[in-house]
């Protein structure tokens, strides 16, 4: 059996896969960033403009 069309179709799943996996997590990056603006989200405390939150 010849198996020369194995390693395409592979490679091409594969880039298949991590481009959606790519605008899953931008999508969900938006939204998240979105979410911030509006207020529905409270920023990090890593941010350089947030409240700080933390009793000393």
């Amino acid at each position: 059996m010849d198996f020369a069309w194995l390693i395409p179709l592979l490679a091409l799943l594969t880039l298949l896969v991590v481009l959606v996996m790519a605008l899953v997590s931008k999508g969900r990056t938006e939204k998240r960033k979105q979410e911030t603006i509006e207020g529905k989200r409270q920023r990090s405390t890593l941010a350089e403009n947030a409240p700080n939150t933390r009793s000393e």
